[in-house]
C-alpha cells in the first residue's frame, strides 16, 4: 500500500538507521529582491501569516517576493515616466529650474510608490 507522498510522485530514501526519509527538494531560485521585497516579506509574516506559511512550506516564498519585486520596479518605472509626461516634466524644465524639477520628481515618486506599495505589497 502507497502512502499518500507516494501517490502524490514522492520518494524515500533509506538512511543509515534504518529508517525511511523523505526526498525534499526546495526552489532552486535564487532571491534576488530588494526593496518592494523585502516590504512583501514583512507585511506577509506581520499580517498574512497563513498565506507567508504556505509559499515557506510550498518553497514558492522566494519566487513570490523575487516576481512582487520585479513587478514593483517595473510599475514604479511606468507610473514615474506616465506622471512626468502628464505633468510636464522633462529635461527643459531640469536646465531652467533644477529645484522645481526635483521637487516634482520627488512628489512623482512618491505618488507611484503609493500607488505600487497599495496594489502590490499591501494587498
Amino acid at each position: 500500500m502507497k502512502s499518500l507522498f507516494e501517490e502524490m510522485g514522492g520518494t524515500y530514501t533509506l538512511g543509515a538507521d534504518g529508517m525511511y526519509y523523505p526526498d525534499l527538494t526546495l526552489s532552486e531560485e535564487e532571491p534576488h529582491y530588494g526593496k518592494y521585497g523585502k516590504m512583501r516579506l514583512h507585511h506577509l509574516k506581520e499580517h498574512c501569516k497563513v498565506l507567508y506559511n504556505t509559499l515557506l512550506l510550498d518553497g514558492k516564498l522566494v519566487e513570490h517576493l523575487n516576481e512582487v519585486d520585479d513587478t514593483a520596479n517595473q510599475r514604479m518605472e511606468l507610473l514615474t515616466m506616465q506622471m512626468q509626461e502628464r505633468q510636464g516634466i522633462n529635461e527643459a524644465l531640469k536646465a531652467r529650474d533644477q529645484m522645481a524639477w526635483v521637487g516634482a520628481m520627488n512628489n512623482i515618486r512618491n505618488a507611484a510608490e503609493e500607488i505600487v506599495l497599495n496594489e502590490l505589497i499591501y494587498c
